[in-house]
């Protein structure tokens, strides 16, 4: 299919000397929103790459607006990233629109995006960071369990084994040749980002979501959300890279006891797959993206309303 040309109307912010972030200033808003979601995409995104973006903008109400994030992990960038680096450059990026915004800052953030969240919610170093209202993640997808299922299993084996000896090494930075990979990503990867996501010890820094992850290690994700950051779980009922067996409303339950354990709050009512969507919503229909839409309402809604959230 061809590519037919949008334009889309907004302001692009330089929140720091290389990165920006792009707010959605759709046709009907009066005036300068005081709120913001910042959104965070996968790897891969950029710029528009999500399309439910431009959606979420046109919704929001007047005093609420959504700003896209570029960081230097964006489009294929993320090989040789990390979620710390990811979260620094988030940290700025809030920093920055808590001087031209007087009200509340939400983090929205779809697959990957979903982890640099919880890095920036929980990670070392998390209570130095500029402070946020809220967290959305998407598709919180577990990119190990995503790679188990779509790699060979010798060439699984061999690649985790092979980044480890590399970083074992002292060159975890280095390029993890493609042909220890079978070309699995379409980009240069180092062997510490891709122990990050794939590790078969199950601690991989990208390690966040998996589904045979013991209460231990989710009681140091979930189970320390603060309570000043209440959080919203949607996972996409039809997620092209979740394994078919898992049960998302049940895993989605999980992680919303472990947060109870700790003072971690979740936004139970609107934390619940979306029916018939996909990974990152592109082709799905318009219900099912305005299915999104409603439970990104009703989030931000309870953050002003709701005392107990």
């Amino acid at each position: 299919m061809t590519f037919i040309g949008i334009a889309r109307k907004g302001i692009t912010h330089q929140f720091s000397s290389r990165l920006v972030a792009f707010e959605h200033t759709p046709e009907n808003t009066p005036a300068p929103s005081q709120n913001i979601l910042i959104f965070i995409g996968g790897l891969f995104d950029g710029l528009h790459t999500v399309p439910y973006t431009s959606t979420i903008a046109e919704a929001l109400p007047p005093t609420w607006s959504i700003a896209q994030a570029i960081l230097s992990s964006s489009y294929t960038g993320w090989g040789t990233s990390s979620l710390q680096k990811d979260a620094r450059e988030l940290s700025k990026c809030v920093a920055y629109f808590r001087t031209i915004k007087s009200g509340k800052i939400v983090l929205i953030g779809n697959s990957t995006g979903c982890q640099d969240i919880m890095e920036y919610l929980t990670g070392a170093g998390h209570e130095d960071r500029a402070p946020v209202d809220g967290g959305i993640i998407h598709s919180p997808v577990s990119d190990r369990e995503a790679m188990v299922t779509e790699m060979a299993p010798n060439v699984y084996k061999s690649a985790c084994a092979a980044a480890k000896a590399m970083v074992d090494a002292g060159d975890g930075a280095e390029i993890l040749p493609s042909k220890e990979t079978d070309s699995f990503f379409d980009c240069p990867v180092s062997a510490s980002r891709w122990l990050a996501l794939a590790s078969p010890n199950h601690n991989g820094d990208d390690d966040y979501f998996s589904s045979d992850l013991t209460d231990e290690q989710l009681m140091r994700t979930f189970g320390s959300l603060p309570a000043t950051s209440p959080l919203c779980i949607l996972f996409s009922d039809a997620d092209e890279y979740v394994n078919k067996d898992i049960d998302k409303l049940a895993l989605t339950k999980r992680w919303i006891e472990i947060a109870k354990r700790g003072a971690g709050k979740v936004d139970e009512e609107n934390s619940v797959p979306l029916e018939g969507a996909s990974h990152n919503l592109a082709g799905n229909s318009d219900e099912v993206v305005q299915g999104l839409v409603r439970r990104v309402l009703g989030f931000l809604n309870g953050l002003s309303i709701n005392s107990n959230l």
